[in-house]
């Protein structure tokens, strides 16, 4: 039925634009973002989850910088305690040779133990790092360095992990200069030939307190090193699994480009055709007044 109070065609044909104008905008919109859903009203679920994980990983990040903070104390710490490891290696081999020997050859070696505990004070006084010294602290009173090492979520509930580095383990030098691992053996006192040559038994008093001090001090190199060995691992763990979370987020709310770019194609062909369609439906009204023409 041909009628000019209703044209069902361009009816038809503006509903069929419209709808491909609303698509068209829609991926024109994920291509100028880049995102398939960059808002709730894209997809509720995607969103809440996308946004919820985007917040994890920025939590993420801030647990590595921490990781990379703690690693660069203990790697300083580490390196410091083994020089004076070493430098008590030497000691220990001065009051070797210093035992059965003269006088004047023990003040020889006194001379070259000074300079050593010298070098062993500057060790452990130059191991800071970020205004931080894991061998020389305040003995009992000083805190323990806790590192962040990880960040967990379950529903609403947060935990977060440390990795510990105890200061009982790596007070070398207390900062009185007098207590610690070592302090016993930088005491003025410790070789003291001045006076008249330093006896067999106490130069064997003094490498008991060497040994004594060995021990800890590779127990504390020990701790250091575990610490270091386990700040690497997490700190390649937490970059692994942040790149998986990047990775999962993307699938959900990021754009397939190619797609997206071959949809556009398609939409923008069918709205020419639409806005023709349209125009031959409304041509369908001139046609009426063809009818009363004589």
């Amino acid at each position: 039925m041909a009628s000019i109070m209703t044209n069902s065609a361009a009816l038809t044909a503006l509903q069929s634009l419209n709808n491909t104008n609303k698509q068209l905008e829609t991926t024109q919109s994920r291509i100028s973002t880049g995102y398939r859903v960059a808002t709730a009203s894209d997809n509720a679920a995607y969103w809440s989850i996308a946004t919820s994980m985007k917040s994890d990983n920025k939590a993420l990040s801030a647990v590595q910088d921490s990781l990379g903070l703690g690693a660069g104390k203990v790697d300083t710490a580490y390196t410091a305690i083994n020089d004076v490891k070493d430098q008590v290696d030497l000691i220990k081999s001065k009051l070797v040779t210093a035992r059965g020997a003269s006088q004047e050859d023990q003040q020889k070696i006194a001379t070259e133990i000074n300079a050593i505990q010298a070098q062993i004070k500057s060790s452990v006084t130059n191991a800071n790092f970020a205004g931080s010294n894991l061998l020389q602290n305040g003995g009992t009173s000083a805190s323990d360095l806790n590192i962040v090492a990880s960040y967990n979520r379950t529903g609403a509930t947060v935990t977060i992990d440390t990795i510990t580095v105890k200061s009982s383990d790596t007070q070398v030098l207390d900062t009185a200069g007098t207590g610690g691992i070592v302090g016993g053996l930088l005491a003025t006192t410790f070789f003291d030939p001045s006076s008249a040559a330093v006896a067999d038994t106490a130069i064997d008093t003094a490498l008991g307190s060497v040994e004594t001090a060995l021990a800890k001090l590779s127990t504390g190199a020990a701790s250091l090193g575990a610490a270091k060995s386990r700040i690497d691992t997490q700190k390649s763990f937490l970059s692994n699994l942040s790149d998986s979370i990047d990775k999962g987020v993307g699938s959900l709310v990021d754009a397939d480009m190619n797609k997206e770019s071959t949809r556009l194609q398609a939409l923008q062909v069918q709205q020419q055709l639409g806005i023709q369609a349209l125009s031959i439906a409304n041509g369908n009204s001139q046609q009426i007044l063809s009818l009363f023409r004589g």
